[in-house]
């Protein structure tokens, strides 16, 4: 097999994290503005990167477990094969740490360049965002590619196996455990980081907004830097390991079922494939124009952009490494255009001003009509996304087989490159307008933000709903490997409805998405109770806070959120990751066949409804504010802040989590499947 283009792809990484570096250099010169802007900027910095070094300290100790876990269980097969996964679960955990450290710490700081650029015009303003948020973008695919490209060649290199073929499957069964690191600091990146920056959003909102009614980042408002931070850890450190996870995942099952059909062309493709996706990204982030001042179009055009440069390089590289036969391509394409539809089916139902109207008109008879329009919305909105990902999985497997499912999702997460540039842009420019409030820079500025702010909204909802597909896809496509590879240990899984063990097995899958969701959604709870009650003894005790002749004491807010993050993460991603393995243990192979299954079928629509109604509550919110219905401190505007504050763990918390709980059961059970077989060998009760 030739390593040509896999030599290639490992230098597209390469590049792309050289372009990292060269932008973050470029945007870390520019103006950080007053002193005053550079004093709130670098108090969410530090605020962000003690989270995060908090957040990282917790989840070391998991990698840890999991690590001895790994080598015990993989004992079975060989101690090489179990070595070898472990070394592939901590750079993968590793580069997933990385991607999340060097990201954020470029966005912390690219928010006082972005406002300080804002008091020159719209445009210097967003290209500052913008390319800021792409360092984060560009760290993900390039540490994945670079990861999955170097492991691969080193182990199948070293493999004993007696062909070429051989070898390189046996190194992508290894791989598996390169994905499961990066599903496991996703987990509690998304987890964590969604408590915390929710628990902070909502409490500054009920006790500002509702009970003082001061503005949004206001400096009188103790939470407002927790706030800010939170954006950071949620929505920037979180995304990012949500599409790194999904990126890996989504290669990792191609190059796995590739190697179980024999075929070298297909491992070579799944890798060469990304990499045709970061240059294709790079270009898209050059390509940001905009003259009418529309943030949110530019950015999409940039997107769509990246996504038809990609389409037209996998036609050329697969009627070029096929000989003329593009039966390939058609998986690819399918992928790549359902997500695209999906961002555009989000935008629809979060920002069109017809749904917008509907939830904020139902603020006008109260909190409850709020609440029950945003549901109602956000559920439907789930309906044509699943249907148009059943009609990629149907044109994938008829014109690729189990290959062509993964071959779907790595279309669709192709350009994750700019995916998360375009998401990790958002939390820069929320601090942006942020800091452009505290230092008071003036309406002009903060008009400019405001616009960026709003453009951010809409690019992170589309994120959401493309992680979501993505996820959705991967997690088919990591199932399709775990049940190649059970096949290949000697077992055929038979998922015959009619086995009790099956149907249990899709029940117990089914709930865990509920259950997660409870606990993340009442970690949130919990955690701005706290938050609610701490605000309101420093606007009670402190005098002059209210006149703004005193100062908060931020500090206090951002221990509490953290704490609370960091305290509550770890039940649900325990669960998440033992519920697999507990299950194919004691219930057996079909049974796990059946809870991934189930857990596919409940989790992708519970995400889709979550996020998208989230969304709207919050652009409804917004559209109040902007002066209609009262505008802002009208019963009308209260009722929607108070609609917005339930919205918030939905789209930030919960919704997103999803995602990682499927993939990371899927990737479980495939990292975990040889121990399984040999306990279905050993133990005649599992048959």
């Amino acid at each position: 097999m030739s390593n040509l283009l896999i030599f290639i792809t490992l230098f597209i990484g390469i590049l792309a994290i050289i372009y990292s570096i060269i932008i973050a250099r470029f945007v870390m010169a520019k103006d950080p503005g007053t002193r005053e802007m550079i004093r709130i900027s670098d108090a969410v910095h530090e605020g962000a990167m003690a989270f995060l070094k908090r957040e990282f300290i917790s989840i070391s100790f998991f990698v840890i477990f999991v690590i001895v876990l790994l080598f015990l269980t993989l004992l079975t097969k060989s101690i090489k094969f179990a070595i070898a996964t472990c070394v592939s679960y901590v750079v993968g955990a590793s580069f997933s740490l990385a991607s999340a450290w060097f990201g954020m710490n470029i966005s912390t700081k690219t928010n006082t360049r972005t406002a300080e650029a804002a008091r020159k015009g719209f445009n210097p303003a967003l290209v500052i965002a913008f390319l800021g948020g792409s360092v984060m973008g560009m760290m993900v695919v390039g540490l994945g590619v670079i990861g999955l490209s170097a492991l691969f060649l080193i182990f199948s290199n070293l493999s004993k196996e007696p062909t070429v073929i051989l070898r390189a499957a046996k190194a992508a069964s290894v791989l598996a455990g390169f994905s499961m690191g990066a599903s496991s600091v996703a987990l509690f990146a998304r987890v964590g980081g969604g408590i915390y920056t929710k628990a902070a959003d909502v409490g500054a909102d009920l006790v500002g907004k509702v009970e003082a009614g001061i503005p949004e980042d206001d400096p009188r408002n103790p939470a407002v830097i927790a706030d800010n931070v939170g954006d950071n850890v949620g929505d920037c450190a979180g995304m990012g390991a949500d599409l790194y996870e999904s990126f890996v995942g989504s290669i990792l099952s191609g190059l796995v079922i590739a190697g179980s059909m024999g075929s070298d062309k297909g491992m070579i493709l799944s890798l060469f494939l990304a990499g045709l996706g970061i240059i294709a990204s790079i270009i898209g982030v050059f390509s940001i124009r905009t003259a009418k001042k529309d943030a949110s179009g530019a950015l999409v055009k940039s997107t769509i952009f990246a996504a038809l440069l990609f389409a037209i390089a996998s036609f050329v590289t697969i009627y070029t490494l096929y000989k003329g036969d593009i039966k390939y391509f058609w998986p690819v394409l399918s992928g790549l255009l359902v997500g695209v539809i999906i961002g555009v089916l989000t935008e629809y139902y979060t920002i069109n001003e017809k749904f917008l109207k509907e939830v904020a008109g139902a603020s006008t008879t109260g909190v409850a009509t709020n609440i029950l329009t945003g549901i109602s919305i956000g559920m439907a909105s789930s309906v044509i996304p699943i249907i148009l990902i059943a009609i990629a999985i149907i044109i994938s497997y008829f014109t690729g087989g189990f290959f062509g499912i993964a071959l779907a999702g790595i279309g669709m997460l192709s350009i994750a490159g700019i995916t998360v540039s375009v998401d990790a842009y958002g939390p820069i420019a929320d601090n942006a307008g942020g800091i452009a409030e505290m230092a008071h820079l003036g309406e002009d500025v903060r008009k400019i933000t405001d616009s960026l702010d709003s453009a951010g909204n809409t690019t992170a909802a589309i994120g959401k709903g493309f992680a979501i597909g993505s996820a959705a896809l991967t997690a088919l496509a990591l199932f399709s490997a775990y049940a190649q590879t059970v096949k290949l240990l000697g077992i055929n899984l038979a998922l015959n409805i009619l086995d009790p063990r099956v149907v249990a097995g899709l029940f117990i899958g089914g709930v865990i998405p509920f259950f997660f969701s409870a606990s993340t959604i009442r970690a949130v709870g919990r955690t701005a109770k706290l938050v609610v009650e701490e605000v309101r003894r420093q606007f009670r005790e402190i005098k002059g806070l209210m006149e703004g002749k005193a100062e908060p004491e931020y500090a206090r807010c951002v221990d509490i959120t953290t704490r609370g993050a960091l305290k509550n993460m770890i039940i649900p991603g325990i669960v998440a990751f033992l519920t697999p393995l507990l299950v194919g243990i004691i219930l057996g192979l079909n049974a796990l066949g059946g809870l991934l299954a189930g857990s596919l079928i409940s989790g992708v629509p519970m995400a889709l409804f979550m996020a998208n109604a989230g969304a709207v509550w919050d652009n409804s919110k917004k559209w109040i504010e902007a002066g209609n219905l009262g505008g802002k401190g009208s019963k009308e505007h209260k009722a929607s802040v108070e609609g917005d504050t339930v919205g918030d763990p939905f789209k930030d918390t919960a919704g997103p989590s999803l995602n990682i709980l499927l993939k990371l059961m899927a990737i479980v059970s495939l990292v975990f499947a040889p121990f399984i077989v040999y306990l279905y060998k050993l133990i005649p009760f599992l048959k």
